[in-house]
């Protein structure tokens, strides 16, 4: 929202969707503004997650719960009236700083998804709903609850998505909006 308040793009929250995401970004016609919207929702869960056994307590106790706080301050921000973005890109920064797998899972279930079916949305909550799978197999538990919780925010911040989707109206990636 920043971004397109700077660059003269206007009001996000007037826009498409009216979310704050990269997805909503790229419905401005902006595709470097899109891109660099999803690179630093990206990097702010990547960075929280990675930073914060710098302030002294063990990755074990601080990264999971700097995954939390970054990832419901995205969702939820206070300067915002608590209306943030639906996660999905803060979500992929978090598993790229638990994991290179993490990474290779979510994108290869986004980039299949959305290649299949030509739907975002439906891409991100895939993805989404990959990461606590990955950590069964990784046997982490406790990676396990965390993806699995963010998960299901994924999944209720796209409550609206999910109901398009179930009626077949939920815009494809590259349709004109006749299509």
């Amino acid at each position: 929202m920043v971004l397109t308040k700077v660059t003269g793009a206007g009001d996000l929250r007037a826009i498409g969707s009216g979310n704050i995401g990269a997805t909503n970004v790229l419905r401005t016609g902006n595709k470097g503004l899109a891109a660099a919207t999803l690179l630093l929702d990206v990097a702010k869960g990547y960075l929280a997650v990675t930073l914060a056994p710098l302030l002294g307590a063990s990755p074990a106790d601080a990264m999971p719960l700097a995954a939390i706080g970054a990832f419901v301050g995205h969702c939820y921000p206070v300067w915002l009236k608590f209306n943030g973005g639906k996660g999905v890109a803060t979500l992929l920064g978090i598993a790229v700083a638990f994991g290179w797998i993490y990474l290779a899972v979510f994108a290869t279930v986004w980039l299949g998804i959305v290649a299949i079916f030509r739907i975002s949305s439906l891409g991100g909550m895939s993805a989404a709903l990959a990461l606590p799978v990955t950590a069964i197999f990784q046997n982490n538990s406790q990676q396990m609850f965390l993806f699995a919780g963010l998960a299901l925010l994924v999944l209720w911040k796209h409550r609206s998505n999910i109901g398009r989707l179930i009626r077949g109206q939920e815009p494809k990636v590259g349709a004109s909006k006749n299509e």
